[in-house]
């Protein structure tokens, strides 16, 4: 799933916990998957954002000057309304986009 173009609430929602982990018969392993593959999706987030903001990089050593860049501003902003990566990784969950594998037990 495209974090950014999916259909991911930006609230928090309380999920039906039973439901949630049919597939492993574990709460605390599904939590694991979900927050793995939370973490995975905020590690791309931040490369790709520290890659954007790099472009603005002016390299100074004074440090006295203080220059805002407008687009700087925007980019930053655009990445603080996506939705959280740990609603984005339960969402991907509930639709079966993860594949993970636990103990040699194999799932998607």
């Amino acid at each position: 799933m495209d974090y950014k173009k999916g259909n991911v609430p930006h609230d928090t929602i309380s999920r039906d916990m039973v439901k949630l982990s049919q597939d492993t018969q574990n709460v605390y392993e599904t939590v694991m998957i979900i927050a793995k593959r939370a973490n995975q999706l905020s590690q791309e987030m931040k490369l790709e954002l520290e890659a954007k903001l790099e472009e603005f990089n002016t390299h100074t050593d004074d440090l006295q000057e203080v220059f805002e860049n407008q687009e700087q501003t925007e980019v930053s902003r655009y990445y603080e309304r996506l939705p959280k990566t740990t609603l984005v990784a339960a969402k991907e969950y509930e639709n079966g986009e993860l594949y993970y594998n636990i103990a040699g037990r194999n799932k998607k």
